[in-house]
């Protein structure tokens, strides 16, 4: 008989529907039922791409022993974190107090009022490693929960009073200056890998936001040392396994240093923000290599994540069907033998695809396989064949039994594929791309927007789930509205990105500033999650304190702006000390410290001269520049849906630009490459 998830939206809990566990959903009638039967509460969280909640599923949850017996004494809630980042987040936060570790899949025992008492990660079928088995922490914690009653509710009363001692107030700190930002450039500059690109050492994680941050400063105060980061990282990972040379799109990770071996998972945030970095790597370089991967990234995203009703999935599995053995294994859809590749190519081919790819007789990663890379070192062929190369590859792995899909969309990623989408889509004249980014758009406001203008975190076919959106949600969400705004010219977008700033404010916001990740009205949690830490995606805080910024730029808000500002003194602590966590953080910062400037274009839409101007506005590197085009408001008070363009006229009846920041207003220009000079050094 399936348990009580067969009727759930989430893709990886509908995978858990028909264990022998008794699951239940996160509710109050599962708490209500462990008050009753007096029993604790195993809250098991995970999300469907996870390779090691895959296996702790299959040794546990689908073992009938040990099924049986967290039926008879728990009861048993399973959670997707990305459908409910706040459940995650509160629980995470005390599993890293009390282990200094965290990670997924998270175990955790609850008591019925949802007070943790016990933690722990990974549990293995068979002690090992130093680790319990599984069955000996159920047992364990029994025994605790019958035998010493007291001293598991001073456990848990103790835990939640920590964790209630840590609220933030940040919005205290200060808006961060220009010495924070350098103090924050020279940290990342001692923690820079400048033999293999990137930060730290191994597992190695792409660190989008951190690049966005270096670009950002690149532009704002020429330093070149920032720029040698930024790009030295992006080829180093653009040649790597941790890219997809065939495919395109980029994995969660690197097991090593050296973006070699991924972990295989892509998850729709991690491409987003890259697919946004190489573009604009592209607009501050002119580099081949970036306009290559952002467009590669871009393309894997509509090809591969878009779903049926315009959204974009949540990502693809690290596991898939081995051909040969049939088992569910990492990598086996994209890893590759020297025999493999010459029975695709033939023997030529073969040899130049294994010298080429960096695949070796021994392999790279497992059974004698190599993940594809595209070293430095390779042998130099011609763009046409190796194109050919790649395209009969390709066309073979499309064979191969494909990993699983996370359908669910959710609001926040969506929202950074919006905004990257329609930025390619601009800078490299795809409207395709464009219109992709928009019929997403379309999708977040018929069916995660009510008519109040909040916002559900999840859908599924077209379906709105249960749960609330959180900050991120409003952050991302407004900022990918923003973005097309900016690249369309319709104002709607503005519009709608107005009603989700509105609602940070309202709903999000504490009297000093600091920000909450659920809104005022929101399920109460043991405690309110707060984080204001950029890690795999932006954080709320930092999201919504971009939007509130690029907001307050286009409408001249000063409760935005104050808002956006107050919200930042989360930089001004933390971007000195862990610059590599507060990443957007910082990005938002030297757009506060550049303006952003305020760029409008008055013009037809129509007239190619209008299209030019407006196309160098958008690859302005100014940091955080807003971009409003289109025409001003009629006398009769039709069109002119930006404010920025009010009152503005064209000079000599031409289209015109407009340049200002911080009061102050450049002079007006017709002129592209003027306009480029006021704005930046752009590569057209």
């Amino acid at each position: 008989m399936p348990n009580r998830l067969a009727n759930e939206t989430s893709p990886y809990l509908l995978q858990h529907a028909d264990n022998p566990v008794d699951w239940w959903p996160w509710s109050p009638e599962a708490f209500a039922e462990a008050r009753e039967r007096g029993v604790p509460v195993l809250l098991s969280v995970g999300y469907s791409s996870c390779h090691w909640c895959h296996v702790m599923a299959h040794e546990s949850f689908e073992d009938e022993l040990a099924a049986a017996y967290m039926n008879e004494h728990f009861v048993n809630i399973k959670v997707d974190r990305e459908e409910r980042p706040d459940v995650d987040a509160v629980y995470m936060e005390a599993v890293q107090a009390a282990t200094g570790q965290g990670g997924w899949p998270m175990t955790v025992f609850l008591t019925a009022d949802a007070e943790p008492f016990y933690f722990g990660t990974y549990f293995p079928p068979e002690p090992r490693h130093g680790m319990p088995s599984f069955m000996q922490v159920l047992e364990g914690v029994r025994t605790a929960w019958v035998g010493r009653p007291e001293e598991v509710a001073e456990v848990a009363q103790r835990i939640v009073r920590d964790l209630a001692g840590r609220e933030l107030d940040y919005g205290k700190a200060g808006t961060p200056g220009p010495e924070e930002l350098t103090q924050a450039l020279l940290g990342l500059t001692r923690e820079y890998d400048a033999v293999r690109g990137g930060f730290g050492g191994a597992p190695k994680f792409p660190p989008s936001m951190v690049l966005e941050f270096l670009l950002r400063n690149h532009a704002r105060t020429g330093s070149e040392g920032a720029l040698e980061m930024a790009a030295g990282t992006c080829e180093a990972m653009a040649r790597g396994g941790i890219y997809d040379q065939l495919g395109g799109g980029f994995a969660r990770y690197s097991v090593d240093r050296e973006w070699v071996v991924p972990h295989f998972e892509k998850m729709l945030y991690d491409n987003a923000l890259l697919c946004r970095v190489y573009a604009h790597l592209w607009r501050a370089t002119g580099s081949d290599l970036a306009r290559r991967v952002a467009l590669e990234t871009a393309d894997f995203m509509v090809r591969e994540l878009r779903t049926d009703q315009g959204g974009f999935a949540s990502a693809l599995d690290a596991d898939s069907e081995d051909p040969v053995s049939g088992a569910h294994v990492e990598g086996a859809y994209y890893a590759w033998t020297p025999a493999q590749l010459r029975e695709v190519l033939g023997e030529d081919d073969g040899d130049l695809a294994v010298a080429c790819f960096g695949v070796t007789e021994e392999g790279t990663f497992e059974h004698g396989k190599s993940v594809l890379q595209l070293p430095q070192n390779g042998p130099v062929v011609e763009a046409g064949r190796l194109a050919g190369i790649k395209e009969r590859l390709l066309a073979e792995r499309g064979g191969r039994p494909a990993p699983g899909r996370d359908d669910k969309i959710v609001a926040a990623w969506n929202g950074l594929a919006i905004a990257a989408l329609a930025e390619c889509g601009a800078y490299f004249e795809r409207p395709d791309l464009v219109e992709r980014a928009t019929e997403a758009a379309d999708l977040l406001v018929r069916v995660h927007m009510d008519g109040k203008a909040r916002l559900a975190r999840t859908s599924k076919d077209g379906h709105v789930g249960p749960n609330a959106g959180v900050l991120e949600d409003y952050g991302d969400v407004a900022e990918g509205f923003l973005a097309l705004a900016s690249v369309t010219g319709e104002g709607v977008w503005l519009e709608f990105a107005g009603f989700l700033v509105d609602l940070v404010l309202d709903q999000f916001t504490a009297e000093d500033g600091s920000l909450y990740d659920t809104a005022h009205d929101a399920e109460r949690l043991i405690r309110r999650p707060q984080d204001p830490t950029d890690t795999a995606a932006p954080s709320g805080w930092t999201a919504a304190a971009g939007a509130l910024l690029s907001y307050a730029a286009h409408t001249g808000s000063e409760a935005h702006r104050t808002a956006a500002e107050r919200a930042l003194g989360v930089v001004h602590a933390l971007g000195p000390r862990v610059p590599r966590f507060i990443g957007h953080g910082l990005s938002v910062a030297e757009a506060l410290l550049d303006g952003p400037r305020e760029v409008a274009v008055v013009g037809h839409p129509e007239d190619p001269s209008f299209a030019e101007l407006h196309r160098t506005a958008l690859l302005g590197t100014a940091p955080g520049a807003v971009v409003a085009a289109g025409l001003p408001r009629a006398e009769d008070g039709s069109g002119g849906e930006f404010p920025l363009l009010a009152e503005r006229t064209r000079v000599r009846d031409l289209p015109t630009a407009y340049v200002c920041r911080h009061f102050v207003c450049a002079r007006p220009t017709t002129d592209p490459v003027e306009l480029a000079q006021q704005l930046g050094t752009v590569r057209p």
